[in-house]
């Protein structure tokens, strides 16, 4: 843990050394409110909850998550640190979770610094604040899941540019895998447990009740699982590419 705590550290520090993190942070929130305000309707649903503003962060972190993840691995392998990295007496493991947490805590930061919205809503009505506070846990897990697989694709390549894309090509699938629309599709034939089974893999499927307030233990076991699998993967293509 303290191997982790250390990569964590100095790279959170990172972001912040340059204008990365301003950048990203303030994109963020604007972007945030343009989808909450002008798309979601905020105001004109004259309704004390934030479900406007959660209902586009599957959307909003299509693209915001791997703008931030491409970086992870793509750029040290490109300018050749990785290998300076893997010298130092630590474990593989503990680089890509040290890195991976840093990159999510910027995320993190970048929600909390939306706690304006939450002010207005409690200003303008009476929301069931339990139910806020569950969504942005949430939400925060979701952007783990997405984040996980932006790890994975930018140690496959070199070329940041080429992880942004393979990492949203990635998560769009995993968007619309749970999305109604698609699910509907089946054939009337398709026996039920397999839509269901198939329905299960979906981001959206578990961050529907999520960003109600329902954290159910099974939503939660999934992103948990999720990212592990593709930080997992991350290590194994490190080591692969290292071989090579």
């Amino acid at each position: 843990m303290n191997m982790i705590s250390i990569i964590f550290r100095r790279e959170f520090a990172n972001y912040f050394a340059t204008p990365l993190a301003y950048i990203f942070v303030v994109i963020f929130l604007i972007t945030n409110g343009i989808f909450t305000f002008e798309l979601g309707g905020f105001y004109a649903r004259g309704q004390a909850d934030l479900l406007p503003f959660f209902s586009f962060h599957p959307w909003l972190y299509l693209f915001m998550v791997p703008a931030l993840a491409m970086a992870l691995w793509a750029d040290e392998r490109k300018s050749g640190t990785i290998e300076l990295l893997l010298t130092l007496p630590i474990n593989l493991h503990h680089a890509v979770l040290g890195k991976f947490a840093a990159a999510w805590a910027l995320m993190g930061v970048a929600l909390v610094l939306t706690f304006p919205i939450w002010v207005t809503v409690n200003y303008l009505g009476e929301p069931d604040n339990g139910v806020i506070f569950g969504a942005y846990i949430g939400s925060w897990l979701m952007s783990g899941g997405f984040l996980a697989i932006g790890s994975c694709m930018s140690a496959t390549t070199k070329n940041s540019v080429i992880a942004f894309v393979l990492t949203v090509s990635l998560c769009f699938i995993f968007i619309v895998i749970g999305s109604p629309i698609l699910l509907d599709s089946f054939p009337h034939w398709v026996p039920q447990f397999f839509v269901d089974s198939f329905a299960a893999l979906g981001f959206l499927t578990h961050y529907d009740s999520v960003s109600k307030g329902v954290l159910d233990i099974r939503d939660i076991l999934f992103f948990g699982v999720f990212i592990f699998a593709w930080l997992f993967a991350s290590g194994v293509v490190i080591e692969i590419k290292k071989a090579n």
